[in-house]
Formats: structure tokens, sequence, C-alpha cells
């Protein structure tokens, strides 16, 4: 069995203090192998914003265990949360994030200059062609559909090689053609080895992954 990449263990999250406190995540206790996917489904308001946030420690945890990649997470500094996203998780957006003055190479190549890493170009042009997108690589945002912007965000998500592609709600901007382009670039890349959590409030979008998670009040449970 391959190991956990994501372990948590009675996660709580509160906001506010005494009667105005709100309890986003209740008791959530989940594991995740690496090379799994696995999708969150859940209405607005039912916390998976705020597991999404844990799970790519944007955030930490009231009370409760986060270990990713076998470290405990849950009590790290912002600086040291900083260094886990920059180097083992790729993010991918509703919203594109694209600057519109950069081609696409260029917005790919962004996240290793945080790590002054060397041939920049050369990873980034691998990491377009792995999400079809060799032939678009000096177009800006503006000269590409929606759903080549957002396969251009998943290639800026993937060119750092990190052990967890975590996308929110990916396909929330796109029309049904362009969304099947990316789920299936989604599941490809999970087919090669990656590992994916997907966020979502769509059945349709969930039924991608190898395992759908239901979030309901704060609570998360395996679906039926």
């Amino acid at each position: 069995m391959a190991a956990d990449i994501i372990s948590l263990e009675a996660i709580t999250k509160v906001y506010g203090r005494g009667e105005a406190a709100v309890r986003a995540l209740d008791s959530v206790s989940v594991r995740v192998h690496a090379g799994d996917f696995v999708a969150v489904m859940g209405p607005s308001g039912s916390g998976k914003s705020t597991l999404m946030h844990i799970l790519g420690c944007l955030d930490v945890p009231t009370t409760g265990s986060y270990r990713f990649g076998g470290e405990d997470v849950s009590r790290m500094s912002e600086r040291e949360l900083a260094h886990v996203r920059n180097r083992s998780i790729g993010f991918v957006f509703q919203q594109f994030h694209l600057l519109s003055s950069m081609t696409a190479c260029r917005n790919v190549e962004l996240p290793l200059l945080y790590r002054a890493a060397r041939d920049r170009r050369a990873a980034a042009l691998r990491a377009l062609d792995r999400v079809g997108l060799s032939d678009r690589v000096n177009h800006r945002p503006n000269q590409l559909s929606g759903g080549q912007q957002q396969r251009v965000a998943i290639a800026r998500a993937l060119v750092t090689e990190p052990a967890l592609i975590l996308a929110d709600e990916p396909t929330g901007n796109l029309d049904s053609t362009s969304s099947r382009e990316v789920l299936g670039v989604l599941r490809s890349l999970n087919d090669a080895g990656h590992t994916v959590i997907l966020i979502t409030h769509d059945a349709t979008v969930a039924a991608v992954a190898r395992r759908v998670l239901t979030m309901s009040d704060g609570t998360l449970r395996e679906a039926a």
C-alpha cells in the first residue's frame, strides 16, 4: 500500500470566540495516499474551503494534527508553511491568476523564480507540453481560451514537481467542453502518479476522482 501523503486527525477550525464562534471544521479525520485522486464535494458553507486552506498550508487548525509527507505542519510558522507550499504543493484555482503581460511560458516559470532555479524555461516548456500546450508557449492569456488558460495554470502548478496538486473549483469558470478537457488533464496527471485533491460542489466534476469525500456542516465522510 502507498504511504500516506496526508493524515488529518481530529482537525477542528474555529473562527471567533464565545457565542460568536463558528466551528468551520468539526473533528475531521482523513488519510490520502500518495498517488490518490480525491474529490472533496459539498455545498457553499459546508467547510470545504476551510479544509482546502488547511490542506494547502494556507491556514492552521485550531486543534488536531495535520501531517503532510510525514511532517507535522499543524503548528508551523508562516515562514515554514510558505516553504512547504512552494516546495511541495501545486495550486490550481477557479480564477486562473495568470499575469496578462506575460506569455504562457513566463507564467509557468514564476514559481521557479522564488527558488532561484536554473533552466526555468526548459522546465516550463516540459510542463506546458504535459498539458497539451506546446504550441501555445508564446501566447498571452488574452490569446487563449478559458480552458487553455486553466491548463497553463495547471502547468504552473506542475512545474515545481510538487508532492500534491490541490485544485479548488478548477472548472468553475469554464464551459462544459473546456471543463472536460481540464478534468482529463488532471486525470492523466494522476494516472502518471501525481496525487490530486479536487475541491468542488459539482457531483459531475467529483466523479472523475477515484475517491469522493463529502462535507456537510464541517464534517467529512466517504461518499457512499
